[in-house]
């Protein structure tokens, strides 16, 4: 098997890889737990609801097919797993990657369409929300397996311990691929995310003001709420992409640029982070989140399981006693 070079201090490859462990560790156990709750307890899946479980399944494989690779190899110092696996991991991450980033496109127009639009004739139901992420998971498997045909590639990237796409390529096959790839994949879905958190915004202070006038009571602490919600994603989404998208317009666009191995790996990391706090964004701050963590539900369940069971051992109790009589 080939091994990539080793191209930084082993200090640093240590250090890479103890943060990598740490985000793998929250990725992992905070989708998981997203699954479970969202899958026991079926009444939630509203068509929000819906898109947020494919979020969390699309950031759990980034973090099992990114994460935790790059945890190992940066602990080994290289890329010791091979071509095959190099490839697989690069494709794995792209393709997972452009998932998220299309779910949460998908969620940034649902939010728009209830909130901005409540009575309009097209209403988003379960039933097309589950069609919208059939299209979004298609639209990314679309823009994941070109590389994998020879429409640029997947190779190592600049610390040489992860995969991803051939940045690097000196090829106008290559330049072509990246430039639609960043102009639908990235550059699109952040226009329509811009777009529909800024009509939700003007929406809830226009609804706002409306309450407050017509009350005469202030409403403020919701406006906060959604306004704090809505900044929150936005923040977390260009946090963890637009340095990738950033580092692939730079290469497009001056080719000859030599970018050091360590900056060119920082944007990678930096998407590798997305999965530990969308879990966060979009649960932890509902103002309901004790009953969507199932909090409520489970002590409904455990409270439903004593007295079943209280109500069983009466029944078996009284029956017994009824045997006991008739033998009498």
């Amino acid at each position: 098997r080939e091994q990539f070079p080793t191209i930084f201090p082993r200090v640093g490859y240590s250090i890479i890889s103890y943060l990598m462990f740490i985000n793998t560790i929250f990725s992992v156990f905070n989708n998981t737990l997203v699954i479970i709750v969202l899958v026991k307890n079926v009444s939630l899946l509203n068509p929000m609801n819906v898109i947020i479980l494919s979020l969390a399944v699309s950031d759990l494989m980034i973090a099992l097919c990114g994460s935790t690779i790059v945890t190992i190899t940066n602990y080994q110092g290289s890329f010791f797993l091979g071509d095959g696996f190099c490839i697989f991991q690069g494709f794995a991450v792209n393709f997972f990657g452009l998932v998220s980033m299309c779910t949460l496109t998908l969620l940034a127009y649902e939010r728009y369409n209830v909130v901005c639009k409540p009575l309009a004739g097209f209403k988003m139901t379960v039933r097309r929300s589950c069609q919208g992420l059939v299209l979004a998971w298609l639209f990314c498997l679309f823009w994941a397996v070109p590389p994998l045909l020879g429409w640029s590639s997947y190779g190592p990237e600049g610390v040489q311990t992860s995969c991803s796409l051939g940045w690097e390529e000196r090829s106008w096959s290559n330049y072509s691929y990246l430039i639609l790839y960043t102009l639908l994949c990235f550059i699109l879905p952040v226009i329509v995310i811009v777009y529909c958190y800024a009509k939700v915004l003007i929406t809830l202070r226009q609804l706002n003001q409306s309450m407050e006038q017509q009350s005469g009571r202030p409403s403020q602490e919701d406006n906060k709420r959604a306004v704090k919600m809505v900044l929150a994603m936005i923040g977390a989404f260009f946090a963890c992409w637009l340095p990738y998208t950033v580092l692939s317009v730079v290469v497009v666009v001056d080719p000859e640029l030599h970018i050091p191995p360590l900056v060119a790996s920082l944007p990678m990391y930096f998407a590798k982070t997305s999965p530990v706090y969308n879990p966060i964004i979009y649960f932890f701050s509902r103002a309901n989140q004790r009953q969507f963590w199932g909090v409520e539900t489970l002590v409904a369940d455990c409270n439903h399981l004593v007295s079943g069971g209280l109500s069983i051992f009466y029944e078996k109790e009284r029956l017994k006693n009824r045997s006991v009589i008739f033998k009498m």
